[in-house]
């Protein structure tokens, strides 16, 4: 299946912006940041599709996840 991967602030370092990859079925989003190697308290905020989703949601072929840094601020 194909699942395009949008990445933002610090988390774009040494990677990309938007990327469309092709996974296997019952591919979870905790599968994706093992594979993009962002440890999971460095995703603050997850969307699918446009709506928040937790790290164990699986995956379906045209789906894009959104992946957000903690964000800081003062």
């Amino acid at each position: 299946m194909k699942v395009t991967i949008k990445l933002f602030a610090t988390l774009r370092r040494d990677r990309f912006d938007t990327q469309v990859f092709q996974f296997e079925d019952d591919t979870t989003i905790y599968d994706i940041l093992d594979k993009l190697n962002i440890r999971t308290e460095d995703a603050a905020i997850v969307f699918l599709n446009g709506k928040h989703a937790e790290l164990e949601q699986k995956l379906s072929d045209g789906d894009i996840v959104s992946i957000f840094p903690p964000i800081g601020g003062g």
